[in-house]
């Protein structure tokens, strides 16, 4: 071999090593794992099967669905609520459901307080029904 196609070789992968590590991935340490919660529960029918579990991220941003299961209906939402006989006095309405079957993510405001807010409802809003709930502890 030629000192010019060591010395190009050598630069080379230098410059490959340079590469992989400018895209490597950033240390989201303040990002939680998939695996860790700040509070969860287990889904329970209310007047529809309902299922799956309920998870808050660690960062109290985000409420996962896993594996959850529910019936159709009209106009369901999510909600946050402080307790089981008046969800429509007070509750946190988190949007649209997502999907029926599967794994969804929520926009929760961090600032909630989930010792209040501790059920989260799925609520059919034209005829006030709660189609099933999940108890959230730490």
């Amino acid at each position: 071999m030629n000192m010019n196609f060591k010395s190009n070789f050598f630069l080379m992968m230098i410059g490959l090593v340079a590469i992989l590590n400018a895209c490597k991935k950033a240390d989201n340490s303040d990002v939680p794992s998939l695996n860790e919660y700040a509070y969860k529960g287990t889904f329970q029918s209310g007047t529809h099967p309902t299922s799956g579990l309920a998870k808050i991220t660690i960062n109290k941003a985000s409420l996962v669905f896993e594996n959850f299961k529910s019936d159709n209906g009209p106009d369901l939402n999510i909600y946050l609520a402080s307790d089981l006989k008046n969800i429509k006095a007070d509750h946190i309405d988190l949007g649209d459901i997502k999907g029926l079957k599967g794994n969804y993510t929520y926009a929760v405001n961090p600032a909630v307080d989930l010792t209040k807010y501790k059920y989260v409802v799925v609520w059919c809003v034209d005829f006030d029904v709660n189609f099933g709930y999940a108890l959230l502890a730490p």
